[in-house]
């Protein structure tokens, strides 16, 4: 259970941390509502990560602790912390890329990974 606990936490400081990230490029380009649809604007990039990981981490996290609380962790020390890699990776490839319009190797491979580590805990969790 402290493993899946951990990685809850983990993926809890990726959506805080992006919601701060959020916050502090608002103060610094005094930009207090909205944000411009340009995919190379550095607030447009910190609010679509953090959107994206608001739609995955929850799923992840709750997966996670079904698996944890019903002792289906024979898979748990491999997709647990893959869950909470895949999700940081996609989250620097979004800031990190400098156009969210172009494919980016840590993005790609932090999306990916999401499907499939989301696709193996909800398998693990039917059977």
């Amino acid at each position: 259970m402290n493993l899946a606990l951990t990685c809850i936490g983990l993926l809890g400081l990726l959506v805080v941390g992006l919601g701060f990230g959020v916050s502090m490029v608002r103060t610094s380009t005094k930009r207090n509502i909205g944000y411009d649809n340009d995919p190379t604007d550095q607030l447009y990039k910190w609010v679509r990560a953090h959107a994206n990981a608001c739609e995955f981490a929850p799923m992840l996290a709750i997966l996670i602790l079904a698996l944890a609380y019903t002792d289906h962790t024979d898979w748990g020390g491999i997709l647990f912390p893959a869950a909470v890699v895949v999700r940081y990776l996609h989250a620097a490839g979004m800031i990190l890329s400098p156009t969210l319009d172009k494919a980016q190797p840590l993005r790609f491979i932090g999306a990916t990974g999401t499907y499939l580590v989301g696709i193996a805990l909800s398998l693990v969790a039917i059977f």
